[in-house]
């Protein structure tokens, strides 16, 4: 919802900071690999308690994962550039589960449960988008819904500080991302049925 809505707002020092990089001939999958070490860092500081620095890399991994591809689009998007995004967004969330899993595992069960969650959430993402443009639509269809990523780094930012109610917020995280695969199986139903409806 806020990648959405609120994304204007940011996109100023978005373009700015994409650039800057451009102009020190690195490319967005340059970016986007350094996106991805930083992430995993995350998590590995989540494990160790170290969780101001966590916070810091996190937040830093999302704000490249934007800027990348703004650079992409400024330059010239790829179809590998996409793929790694995608898989680097969730090793970095799973980076942050695993940490945190480890660290406590009181919550694991929880934990568990939420990436079973994402899992799914992103099978139906990634298979709208895939059959909307297989059937003909110009580009990648995207679905928005309640829970979209600046949401998830929100909770995984409350996860991580407030470990004494760490099941709480995994448990609202994972009510959260069920809540947006019903919409997103919904927007399917009705994206779908139109696309046969054409055929």
């Amino acid at each position: 919802m806020l990648d959405t809505h609120a994304r204007k707002y940011i996109q100023p020092v978005i373009t700015t900071t994409a650039t800057f990089c451009l102009r020190m001939k690195l490319t967005a999958n340059h970016v986007t690999y350094i996106g991805f070490f930083v992430g995993i860092c995350a998590g590995l500081f989540v494990y160790f308690e170290q969780t101001v620095v966590a916070l810091i890399l996190l937040w830093l991994s999302g704000f490249l994962d934007a800027v990348d591809g703004t650079m992409a689009r400024k330059t010239k998007p790829s179809a590998w550039g996409t793929f790694l995004d995608i898989g680097f967004d969730r090793l970095v969330e799973i980076s942050i589960i695993l940490g945190l899993a480890f660290r406590y595992p009181d919550s694991m069960w929880a934990l568990l449960l939420l990436s079973v969650s994402i899992i799914y959430a992103m099978t139906v993402f990634l298979t709208v988008g895939a059959l909307a443009e297989k059937s003909g639509m110009k580009s990648f269809y995207y679905q928005t819904g309640l829970g979209e990523r600046t949401e998830g780094f929100i909770l995984f930012s409350f996860m991580m500080t407030f470990t004494s109610y760490l099941t709480w917020f995994t448990l609202l995280f994972l009510a959260v991302e069920v809540f947006t695969t019903f919409q997103r199986i919904r927007d399917a139903k009705r994206i779908l049925q139109k696309i046969d409806r054409i055929k």
